[in-house]
């Protein structure tokens, strides 16, 4: 289940983009900065300071991810092309913890892509306690907009594992594109 304000749009890419995005990704260099690997692009965010600093910005996206953001801008109800983007990698038990996205950093859409295996995404209404969650499954887009973006918070619990439909699934290496558009810098 998902809060009011998210879309969830399974398969929004194809086995043989998703291989080219992770080859692009790979050739890359990822940081090590955080407990998972990341790479910035367009502009770096500051995880200490918690926004995005003047001095943030680092080059507009790479062409390769160009026909994304258009589908992105196109397809969806994004709104305008993203000038930022995180890739982050996550690794069997790794996680990210319960957080909403700078809130005077970034416009009110955040569209996150998940790439190579499933995990679960869980979501929490502060002001009324209400928990949903929903499986991210490889290749599908979430968006977060409205009442999902500003007052629940998401995360990506650090385990090995998911209960899907009954069953465990092992998670393996997953990689999440998320795209977002600064307003403050």
């Amino acid at each position: 289940m998902l809060p009011r304000g998210a879309t969830y749009l399974p398969g929004f890419i194809g086995a043989d983009e998703e291989e080219r995005l992770v080859r692009a990704l790979d050739a890359g260099e990822w940081s090590g900065e955080l407990r998972r690997r990341v790479q910035h692009f367009g502009y770096r965010y500051d995880y200490r300071a918690r926004m995005v600093t003047p001095d943030a910005y680092i080059g507009d996206l790479p062409d390769w991810v160009s026909p994304l953001c258009g589908r992105l801008e196109a397809e969806t109800a994004y709104g305008g092309p993203p000038d930022q983007m995180i890739a982050n990698e996550y690794l069997p038990g790794q996680g990210i913890s319960a957080h909403v996205d700078c809130v005077p950093c970034f416009s009110d859409r955040i569209a996150s892509l998940s790439l190579l295996s499933p995990c679960e995404m869980i979501f929490r209404n502060g002001k009324t306690g209400e928990k949903l969650s929903t499986i991210l499954e490889p290749r599908s887009l979430l968006i977060l907009s409205g009442a999902a973006r500003y007052e629940w918070t998401h995360e990506i619990p650090a385990r090995k594992s998911d209960r899907v439909n009954g069953e465990r699934r092992l998670r393996g290496r997953r990689i999440s594109l998320t795209f977002r558009t600064v307003v403050a810098a």
